[in-house]
This record gives structure tokens, sequence and C-alpha cells, in this order.
């Protein structure tokens, strides 16, 4: 019975696992960032060109201080890894529990009473730091050929 899970465990070498971590923060990234565009052309104005601003430096902060700390955890649990692994294993299950709760907390404030325009700020904050820190999965993925 074993034998039989085994084989359709949907096993990819770690080279896949770097690029599908990049490629889902870049995804998430983009999808974050085009939601804040949409709110931020709706408010249009100067207000919605310094907002964008703010977002952006705070997508640095959040790039440099915290995102690429998770980058750099899931690459060491990544590149020492040996033969194949489960598809799902470029995040630790940890990580899973962590995007369920912000789904929850991005559809909750999403919903919520706050202007779309102030909310474009985190969204831009997160999502470009999101894909600020894919770089250095992508780098990663380049530079370990297998």
């Amino acid at each position: 019975m074993h034998s039989l899970l085994e084989q359709y465990k949907p096993a990819v070498g770690k080279r896949v696992l770097i690029l599908l971590s990049g490629l889902m923060w870049i995804g998430v990234g983009i999808m974050l960032l085009s939601l804040a565009l949409h709110w931020l052309v709706a408010k249009g104005g100067t207000d919605a060109i310094l907002l964008g601003a703010v977002g952006f430096l705070g997508s640095l902060v959040i790039h440099r201080y915290g995102f690429l700390k998770v980058v750099d955890k899931n690459l060491g649990r990544i590149l020492p890894m040996q033969g194949k692994r489960c598809l799902f294993a470029f995040q630790s299950w940890k990580s899973y529990l962590m995007i369920v709760v912000m789904i929850g907390m991005g559809i909750g404030l999403r919903h919520s009473s706050i202007p779309k325009h102030y909310l474009a700020v985190l969204y831009i904050g997160i999502g470009m730091a999101l894909v600020l820190s894919s770089m250095r999965y992508l780098r990663v993925f380049l530079k370990h050929g297998e």
C-alpha cells in the first residue's frame, strides 16, 4: 500500500521547488499590486500618487526586514534536500498555516469599511515586497542547475 501512495506522490527536484516558490511569490505579488492599482486609479489625483509612493517605500522595508528572512529560511530548507520531494514542499507546513491566516485577513480587510485607496498602501507594500523577494528565489534557481 505504501508503494502505491508513493507512486502517485507529485515528487520533484529541489530546483523545481525553488522555481515554484519564486513563481508563487511573484503571482501573489502581482495580484495584490493589480488590486491596489485598480483602487488608486479609481481614487485618481495627487493623493493616489502619494499613497502609491508610501506603499512602495513600505515595500522596501517589508522586503528587507521581513520577507528576505522567510526566503532565506525556505532556501535553507530546500537547498540541502536530496532526491525528489513532494511538490508542495516548497513551503513549510507552518508557512501554509500563515498563508491561510493572511488570506483570511486580506478578505476581511477588503470587506471592511476601510477606504480602498488606504488599503492600497498595504497591498502595494506587501505585493511589491513579494515580487522583490521572489527575485532571490529566481537567482538561486538560475544559479543551481541540476
